[in-house]
């Protein structure tokens, strides 16, 4: 598929979260048999071959995509959420948001240190909560040999700021805008 016709199954809902914002919906997407499965492929299509040990998915839409990307690739995959959701033993980071600052966790023993871990979200916009999940990778140890994304929003210079922690960064389609 090509980046038009992957931006013609992902719905635009004008004022959400907020006003003046447009949310880039992917679930229409992955509800789309052909289009998810041809996003997977093209998230994986780069690393085919590579010893990717882990995927790790950033919560929540970050887990479908990344289950299906680790799975093309057997890797294992490690979840990154929201604080107070896991279980086990967890290791945290704090990352800036737009407003304030949130913090993202996962399991102490989710990586071991010198794995090859690919990040994996549907969409990058500041980039807050993706270099959040890469310093936090890093932290245990682990390598991030990339960042994929289905979307990003290159107004808003996530993709750069990932870039600038030497992350190479793959995404699907770009929007204009917020």
């Amino acid at each position: 598929m090509t980046p038009n016709e992957f931006a013609a199954t992902i719905r635009s809902i004008p004022d959400y979260p907020k006003p003046g914002i447009l949310f880039r919906d992917i679930t229409t997407l992955l509800g789309d048999p052909r289009a998810f499965r041809r996003a997977v492929d093209e998230l994986v299509q780069p690393f085919a071959g590579a010893k990717i040990a882990k995927v790790a998915g950033i919560e929540a839409r970050g887990f479908i995509l990344g289950g299906a990307v680790a799975h093309q690739l057997s890797a294992g995959f490690v979840p990154i959420r929201k604080k107070g959701k896991l279980p086990h033993q967890t290791v945290r980071m704090a990352y800036a948001l737009e407003y304030g600052q949130d913090e993202i966790e996962m399991h102490v023993d989710a990586v071991t240190r010198g794995e090859q871990v690919l990040l994996v979200d549907d969409l990058v916009a500041t980039g807050g909560t993706a270099v959040g999940a890469v310093q936090l990778l890093r932290e245990c140890g682990a390598q991030v040999v990339a960042a994929c994304f289905v979307v990003d929003l290159p107004d808003l210079g996530g993709v750069a700021k990932l870039e600038a922690l030497g992350v190479p960064v793959r995404s699907l389609v770009s929007f204009p805008g917020h």
